[in-house]
């Protein structure tokens, strides 16, 4: 039989973990992009003056509001600046006041709103990244940089609005942003500890059946677990947060280790089967040289003792793998058969003492029907003893006619069935796998009645009939020998 192998190839290095981090969301919803002006808002225009020696230019509409802004919010940023002559844009900030811009060739209202439109579009920023911060998946990194990017759009920005509230409300979200990491680190640690936890039942499992091994293991089925446990491992490291290298190799370091102790056992295993099937081979080649040497014999009743005992040896030999068992079985029972049908020809041919010879028999019954029922094991082998003598000297008779051969020797079998229940109840509490090796036997032989019987039936020429009921009687005789 072939050996079974556990296909994942020894490693102390844990498999590669595959990241499962989610894309990085935008820091904000990209601000709707107001129409550009022929003539944007600059920091430093030129002055009325300069713009007089200019040929006129024709009027450029302002740009249309910006999407998403409402007319309220528009005029409420607008309260915190003004516009003056020259089109410069001018933002309060505190008690102070500072210029964030020139827009000239547009209305001094249509300039304020521009800018106030900016202040919206800074301030959609810090409320997205507020909706952000309660997102699930949202990274540390994520948010200080984001934070650090609106830290500077919003330290002097070109804008109309309320820029302390601007300034507070991203104070408020680096306190947020704080509390968010914070969280994001505890939830961190809490999923890591769950996977080391799952993460370590599978170790433990490899760990308890490297642990389990012996002479009873099925080796087949250990190899299929630890197989499934390694795909439970990539499994699980594909589907959970990764752990510290540390920890993760400490554990694949223990995985590997109860993988390695299962390898290492297995094919001592298959080493010391191996010897034993060599040792069985050898035994059972002896039996067959001995089997052929014998099969020509005429000594009936001596070679027939002989070849039950070369079968007594063959049981116990063990196996030698299922396809070498069956080539040198074959072999055996072709000198058995050869032997035994030799012998019942011979006894087909002898006529004239049968029924003095069936008498004989019938009053070796009455001794043997005599030593049953026996009561335990001492009995029996007491009984078993008495019983050889009788079969000795049943053998030394001779054959008794065709007709009632079946019928003395069924008589005689029943005796020895009697000894043989008793003796089959201390022998299956002392060697549960010869017999099971006897019973395997016992089929063969019974299937080959079996077949036997169905070929008598079928058979109309009476000389290939006789023949085919001789090599019956044979066979049978053969399943007495070993029931």
């Amino acid at each position: 039989m072939a050996d079974e192998n556990v296909t994942e190839t020894e490693n102390t290095t844990e498999p590669t973990e595959q990241a499962t981090q989610p894309a990085v969301e935008p820091t904000a919803p990209a601000a709707a992009a107001a129409p550009k002006p022929s003539a944007m808002p600059k920091p430093h225009a030129p002055s009325p003056a300069a713009f007089a020696h200019k040929p006129a230019a024709a009027h450029v509409a302002a740009p249309a509001p910006a999407q998403g802004h409402t007319e309220a919010a528009i005029h409420e940023a607008e309260a915190f600046g003004r516009v003056d002559d020259n089109g410069t844009v001018y933002v309060k900030e505190g008690e102070t006041e500072r210029e964030v811009g020139q827009f000239p060739d547009v209305s001094k209202e249509e300039a304020l709103a521009l800018y106030a439109r900016r202040f919206l579009d800074l301030k959609a920023k810090l409320d997205a990244l507020a909706a952000r911060l309660k997102s699930r998946n949202v990274k540390p990194r994520e948010i200080d940089e984001s934070l650090k990017l609106l830290a500077e759009e919003t330290e002097s920005p070109a804008v109309v609005g309320d820029i302390a509230a601007l300034k507070a409300q991203l104070e408020e979200l680096k306190t947020a942003g704080e509390a968010k990491k914070t969280q994001i680190a505890e939830a961190r640690k809490a999923a890591m500890a769950k996977a080391i936890e799952g993460r370590t039942a599978i170790v433990e499992k490899a760990e308890a059946l490297a642990a389990s091994l012996g002479d009873t293991t099925n080796w087949r089925s250990t190899a299929d677990k630890f197989r499934a446990l390694f795909d439970e491992w990539q499994e699980h490291q594909r589907n959970n947060v990764r752990i510290d290298k540390k920890d993760a190799d400490e554990l694949w370091k223990r995985f590997s280790a109860a993988r390695t102790t299962f390898n290492q056992s297995r094919r001592k295993w298959a080493q010391a089967r191996d010897t034993e099937r060599k040792e069985a081979r050898t035994i059972k080649e002896e039996i067959i040289a001995e089997a052929n040497e014998l099969k020509d014999s005429t000594a009936w009743g001596e070679t027939s003792r002989r070849f039950n005992e070369l079968m007594d040896r063959w049981k116990k030999a063990g196996r030698a793998g299922r396809n070498e068992d069956d080539a040198l079985w074959a072999q055996f029972r072709e000198a058995a058969d050869t032997f035994f049908n030799a012998r019942q020809a011979d006894r087909d041919q002898i006529s004239s003492s049968e029924k003095e010879n069936l008498a004989a028999k019938e009053e070796l019954l009455k001794k043997a029907e005599a030593l049953v029922p026996v009561a335990d094991e001492k009995a029996a082998k007491r009984a078993r003893q008495e019983l050889a003598k009788i079969q000795e000297e049943w053998d030394q008779i001779g054959y008794v006619p065709r007709d009632d051969m079946r019928r003395i020797e069924g008589r005689l079998d029943a005796v020895d069935k009697q000894i043989k229940a008793v003796e089959d109840a201390a022998w299956k509490q002392s060697d549960p796998e010869a017999d099971a090796r006897k019973s395997s036997f016992e089929e063969q032989l019974n299937a080959q009645l079996a077949e036997l019987d169905e070929k008598i039936a079928a058979e109309s020429d009476p000389k290939k009939k006789a023949k085919l009921e001789a090599e019956k009687a044979t066979k049978e005789q053969w399943l007495n020998a070993v029931k």
